[in-house]
């Protein structure tokens, strides 16, 4: 019993000793040496630094690679105990080196430098930048108010983030643009900002050599978007950029992060949740000065899916090259006077399977090189032509007398012509009193067409007999097989740049004249939008879907510009595209027969005979003279080939090209790639400049 006692007191003793214990390393921890300990954590940040995943290539129908990725250096800035002013200095020393080397950083701001004033940008291409505007303003933190002016907001900045008086305009305004994105982009010790991504070596050696002075600054490996084919299909594939405040807002619910990297154009944006990959993590203890200690954990970055599209890129070439060379011989060949071509600056072409829907080309001009995009920004957004629209879905065209064989068959197959009637084109069209327009022939010439059926009408291009016919149908009529033709309708190809276009209509009318009198519908719009002007204004990638379900027998399908979508992991197919028909069109075999033998007529021995007669393959085609408001008429072309057993259709459109016959020129380099007719021979065939000159019938 004693030694029990004796136990006892032995054991509170040691437990008395052990408290005192750790309540001494408490004190010494917290209280004698608790400054030394503080600064040793705060020098020391656990962090969980994301890994970018790269984003997923895109390759032709054939495989060949048209955007990849390539590995380059970004420069990226983390939250550290540093006061405003010392940040203020590293971000200017920072700017200086990149300035110098002329490497691009992201700089959301949208305040010009000194004299200070707003500048939004129209990012989405919707023909206004109030959206852009107002989320802007929404989003912003430091309070800038719409009703405060640029200069006010540039004060506010300066004041937030204490950026001295000692620096130049252009540096305070520079540091304030970093700071205000950094803060927009939630920086913190976990989670990084980028400043500038693809920068040069130069830069990269500059910022390491003088890395004591770039206190939570560092440069990491990371993707940068690489065009394999520079130039190519530029409007289709699209840009990548940083996001903005509109884009955060649509986005930031699917995991995406203020400083992330999103598609803005084509493709790139409308098949962006397919292209991104899933970004990994490395968690590591890092000192200040960037020294890893140790690695916690690590989760591997998953790349995008990778898009095969239907695009044939050596026929997309020939194709922009056509098209470039066709609008400058034109433009290079017209005079000084009114409506010769010398204001031909823009065009589309559009190669369709007429089997498929598949877009074997869509090609806009101008165009530009997306790899020095950041580059030629400024004169790119300036420049007049607008070459970042992306014309063959976007730019919207009358389509002039292309719209004549869709007239030819809403008359035939509503009853209101047959395929052997004679209609006598007289010259001048005097069914109504007060309106009286002419055809073509006697415009020019003083000369009729005389007595035809519809075949020898679509191959003489008789305004005549398409006033009579469309007379007699009426508009509701040709706007009803307009639209079961794709006219005035969205194609469905996958890009949200693609515009829907109108087909002339009283309810449309009234949309677009405002003055109350000439809003009324006359029959003289009919009349005019049977011959396809008025209000009708169609897309080059709409035509080609016309003449495409014209060709196949009436059967319109959606148009398709991705094959599949496939797994950069494993290549699975984690979507396919396969021919989706959007309307099939019954359509009388005798309908059908007489209107192909029409535009067969037009490229045998019609307008545009001086490129397809004698040619090697039969084609079925129709040009189209457009007038415009101001400038010289567009040129319009729409064909398909080989004519008794189609393959592909194709739409082309040059801006003030003068006369349809001109945009048969690249028709005709495009059928020479697809069917390898392009060998030299001894046929001499006139240049589109050529014919411009000529003044012959050609329509």
């Amino acid at each position: 019993m004693p030694n029990s006692k004796a136990r006892f007191v032995i054991l509170k003793i040691l437990i008395l000793f052990m408290f005192a214990a750790v309540a001494w390393k408490l004190f010494d921890l917290q209280i004698v040496k608790g400054s030394q300990y503080m600064e040793i954590a705060n020098n020391r940040l656990i962090t969980n630094v994301v890994e970018k995943a790269p984003r997923g290539e895109i390759l032709d129908r054939y495989g060949t690679r048209l955007v990849s990725n390539k590995v380059g250096y970004s420069v990226v800035m983390q939250k550290t105990d540093m006061r405003d002013e010392e940040l203020n200095e590293v971000i200017a020393k920072l700017l200086g080196i990149l300035y110098a080397t002329g490497c691009e950083y992201y700089d959301n701001l949208p305040i010009s430098f000194a004299p200070y004033s707003y500048q939004f940008e129209d990012e989405n291409q919707d023909g206004s930048a109030d959206d852009e505007r107002a989320a802007w303003y929404k989003n912003n933190k430091a309070g800038i108010k719409e009703s405060m002016s640029a200069y006010d907001a540039i004060e506010t900045y300066k004041k937030r983030y204490k950026i001295s008086d000692t620096y130049s305009e252009d540096e305070q305004r520079r540091i304030a643009g970093i700071r205000c994105a950094a803060e927009e982009g939630g920086l913190s010790q976990t989670t990084l900002f980028t400043i500038a991504d693809n920068i040069s070596v130069d830069a990269v050696t500059q910022i390491k050599e003088r890395q004591e002075e770039f206190k939570g600054i560092a440069v990491i490996n990371n993707y940068v978007r690489q065009y394999d084919m520079p130039g190519l299909a530029t409007q289709i594939l699209g840009r990548v950029g940083q996001i903005n405040a509109e884009e955060y807002e649509e986005y930031k619910n699917s995991g995406y992060g203020y400083n992330d990297i999103i598609g803005k154009q084509g493709l790139e944006r409308s098949m962006e949740q397919y292209l991104r990959g899933t970004d990994g993590t490395t968690g590591t203890t890092k000192e200040v000065n960037g020294k890893d200690i140790t690695v916690l954990n690590d989760t591997e970055p998953v790349p995008g899916n990778y898009l095969v599209l239907t695009i044939d890129s050596d026929l997309q070439k020939v194709a922009e090259e056509s098209l470039a060379r066709t609008i400058n011989e034109i433009r290079t060949s017209g005079g000084k006077k009114a409506k010769d071509g010398a204001d031909c600056n823009a065009g589309a072409v559009v190669v369709l399977d007429v089997n498929t829907g598949d877009t074997l080309v869509s090609a806009s001009n101008p165009t530009y090189d997306m790899s020095r995009f950041n580059e030629d920004f400024a004169a790119l957004n300036q420049d007049e032509n607008r070459p970042m629209v992306n014309r063959a879905v976007s730019g919207l065209y009358s389509p002039g007398s292309t719209f004549k064989p869709l007239t030819a068959i809403a008359a035939l197959e509503s009853g209101n012509l047959t395929v052997n009637e004679i209609i006598d084109g007289q010259g001048i069209y005097k069914y109504y009193d007060g309106y009286q327009p002419t055809c073509w022939i006697w415009s020019e010439y003083k000369l009729t067409h005389g007595k035809q059926n519809v075949t020898l009408a679509l191959e003489n291009s008789c305004n005549y007999f398409f006033y009579e016919v469309g007379r007699r149908m009426g508009m509701d009529t040709l706007g009803q097989y307009a639209g079961k033709f794709g006219l005035g309708v969205k194609t469905g190809v996958e890009l949200g740049e693609e515009v829907s276009g109108h087909m002339a209509s009283p309810e449309y009318k009234k949309q677009v004249v405002q003055n109350i009198t000439s809003s009324d519908w006359y029959g003289g719009d009919t009349l005019q939008a049977a011959i396809g002007q008025s209000y009708s204004e169609f897309t080059p990638m709409q035509l080609a879907n016309y003449a495409a379900t014209i060709a196949n027998g009436g059967t319109r399908y959606k148009v398709n510009l991705i094959k599949s979508i496939r797994s950069s992991v494993d290549g699975s197919v984690v979507k396919e595209f396969a021919p989706e028909p959007a309307e099939k069109i019954d359509v009388d075999a005798d309908t059908l027969n007489a209107v192909r033998q029409g535009m067969k007529k037009v490229a045998d021995e019609g307008s545009a005979s001086a490129f397809f007669a004698n040619y090697g393959i039969q084609v079925g085609g129709k040009t189209g003279t457009a007038q415009v408001g101001n400038g010289s008429n567009n040129a319009v072309f729409i064909a398909y080939a080989p004519f008794e057993n189609p393959q592909i259709a194709v739409a082309v459109v040059l801006e003030h090209g003068v006369r349809g016959t001109n945009a048969a020129a690249v028709a005709r380099d495009i059928f020479d790639e697809y069917f390898h007719l392009n060998k030299p021979d001894e046929t001499a065939e006139p240049s589109p400049a050529a014919e411009t000159q000529t003044g012959g019938l050609l329509r």
